[in-house]
């Protein structure tokens, strides 16, 4: 009766253990990542950005040259690009809530940050900007680095976001 009792919990455990795995991953995924961009743009009445695989190679590759020293380097591509790095761990929903966050540094009247950075918000809200591709990648000091490529890209000088 000994070993018998022993083998569901062991079931169990393992089953947990999954699903612990399953949920760190899917906190990355495509949806993590579009769906706060798409919330943050329907607060300002701008359409939706879609997901796109071309991007989101591109934000890996980029993201994944910056895992040396973790310094927040732009690529300086074609695309619009938002960067981001945390300790011990960085999601995805934690670095579009960083950049929508400047959201209150942003004055519409004036088209200009006031008392801090907004550009990584307005790169969010951009309404041209309708295709969007991340890459997540750890860097060698043990940080997260977020890099997230928007197409086409934003934050032209003397227009406004929406």
């Amino acid at each position: 009766m000994g070993r018998l009792s022993k083998f569901p919990v062991v079931a169990l455990l393992s089953v947990m253990m999954i699903a612990m795995f399953d949920l760190s991953g899917a906190q990355n995924a495509p949806a993590d990542y579009l769906n706060p961009h798409n919330d943050a743009r329907d607060e300002v009445g701008v359409p939706h950005m879609t997901w796109d695989n071309k991007l989101a190679s591109y934000a890996q590759n980029h993201a994944d040259s910056l895992t040396g020293d973790c310094a927040l380097n732009h690529s300086d591509g074609p695309y619009g690009e938002n960067l981001a790095k945390a300790y011990p761990d960085l999601n995805a929903a934690d670095a579009v809530k960083l950049w929508v966050d400047e959201k209150d540094n942003y004055d519409y009247n004036s088209n200009s940050c006031v008392g801090g950075d907004c550009g990584h918000y307005t790169q969010v809200v951009w309404r041209s900007s309708v295709r969007l591709g991340c890459g997540r990648a750890r860097c060698n000091n043990g940080w997260w680095l977020i890099s997230c490529s928007y197409d086409p890209a934003g934050n032209v000088s003397g227009q406004r976001p929406y």
